[in-house]
């Protein structure tokens, strides 16, 4: 059954090699890609999807795709796509950890294996994708002045409160007051979706097993006890995660550089792998296959990549198994009026999100290190916004336009 699925399996994998800017910038591909190329699904729906996700734990792109699979195909087409859209990204990082040396300033200075002034372009183009993934979804979400309010304040909430609480929150709010209208009222349901509490039961079981596990390695001394002191903190990580990359990269400072017993890698290393990332396409999270190998490249290259497999699996399992478990149970209470009447406002407030995410990303880099304005930039942002919005070039061989330009002008 899944032979009639390849033509969108193929989709995935092509995606998820030239998807860059991060969630914000997969939301304007996935706009283009699944909705607008595709048809896969609507507006609205990847607007409900990318909602129901940012109020989970883990990386909120990939739970996103994971949907639009199962929406599709079922579980077994969610997870394929799942691990399509995860491997290029990891492998990309896990060889990073193999490649670091040439990335670090001393030596290997002049020996890098990889022209960064490649991505030159990439990051003002992703904020592109952002910007244009929030036109269209203002079109269809901002239809009454209360919608407006709600986007509004949910950016400026976005900009001025820096904590990573601030999504679930505003989330929240949202939905609460898009409840004081009582204008629109939910179709009934068909039939309630069956709720599959396997997926629970195993997300917790795993969780006892990799802290059993990490305490025996650490009690008893085991060969190699840091594998599995790896995989409890990384399932950690996935289960407990809000906000994205940059929340995790606070979570892995504090285990892996900043505490006395740890130090596996340098500040400069760990900065160096999320720098890195930023310009690779697909998943931030997949910046753990770079620290489960660094972690244990001190055993050798097997265990190494051993390292980077735990890492990568035990990080993006919890969030999966949380979204296979919960999403029967959002489908069946979306059709109870009170869930129905906070979607309009959760997908406004999502809106908002998006807009201030792009405007963000753009401060950080529009200015150079001199403070002077970056005005090329600027121009890439239109470009890339008026080929997407105006224009029917496929957004890979815009990525690829990019990429060539940065190889081209430095």
């Amino acid at each position: 059954m899944l032979l009639r699925h390849i033509p969108f399996l193929k989709t995935v994998f092509i995606y998820s090699f030239t998807a860059f800017g991060g969630p914000q910038g997969h939301m304007g591909m996935m706009v283009k890609t699944f909705v607008q190329k595709r048809k896969d699904l609507t507006e609205d729906e990847l607007l409900e999807y990318n909602s129901f996700c940012a109020m989970l734990p883990g990386p909120t792109s990939t739970q996103t795709v994971t949907l639009i699979a199962m929406k599709r195909g079922g579980i077994s087409l969610a997870i394929i796509t799942l691990l399509l859209w995860v491997f290029p990204a990891a492998f990309i990082m896990g060889a990073l950890s193999f490649l670091i040396h040439y990335f670090d300033t001393g030596a290997g200075q002049n020996n890098k294996l990889i022209p960064l002034n490649l991505f030159s372009y990439i990051q003002p183009m992703s904020v592109g994708f952002v910007f244009f993934a929030a036109g269209k979804m203002m079109k269809t979400s901002i239809k009454y002045i209360a919608t407006t309010g709600i986007m509004v304040g949910s950016l400026v909430a976005t900009l001025f409160i820096d904590t990573p609480w601030v999504f679930p929150l505003v989330l929240i709010i949202s939905g609460t007051i898009s409840n004081f209208s009582n204008n629109r009222i939910p179709t009934p349901q068909q039939k309630p979706k069956k709720i599959n509490w396997n997926n629970l039961w195993l997300f917790v079981l795993l969780f006892i097993v990799a802290v059993v596990l990490s305490l025996l390695a650490k009690r008893d001394s085991w060969a190699h006890a840091e594998i599995y002191h790896l995989g409890e903190n990384f399932y950690r990580f996935g289960a407990i995660v809000f906000g994205g990359g940059q929340a995790l990269l606070a979570f892995v400072l504090v285990q892996f550089v900043s505490r006395p017993k740890s130090h596996i890698l340098t500040a400069q290393q760990l900065l160096t792998g999320f720098g890195i990332v930023q310009a690779v396409p697909g998943p931030v999270f997949s910046v753990c296959s770079f620290v489960g190998g660094m972690a244990m490249s001190q055993y050798g290259g097997l265990w190494q990549v051993l390292g980077c497999v735990v890492a990568t699996v035990a990080v993006f399992l919890p969030s999966t198994l949380l979204l296979f478990f919960l999403f029967p149970i959002y489908e069946n209470l979306k059709h109870h009026v009170i869930i129905f009447r906070a979607l309009e406002g959760i997908n406004s407030a999502i809106v908002g999100i998006v807009l201030a995410s792009g405007i963000i990303l753009f401060k950080t880099i529009a200015f150079k290190e001199s403070l002077a304005f970056e005005w090329m930039h600027l121009l890439v942002v239109i470009i890339t916004f008026c080929l997407l919005n105006y224009t029917r070039i496929p957004a890979p061989l815009i990525v690829l336009g990019w990429l060539l330009m940065g190889w081209a002008m430095h």
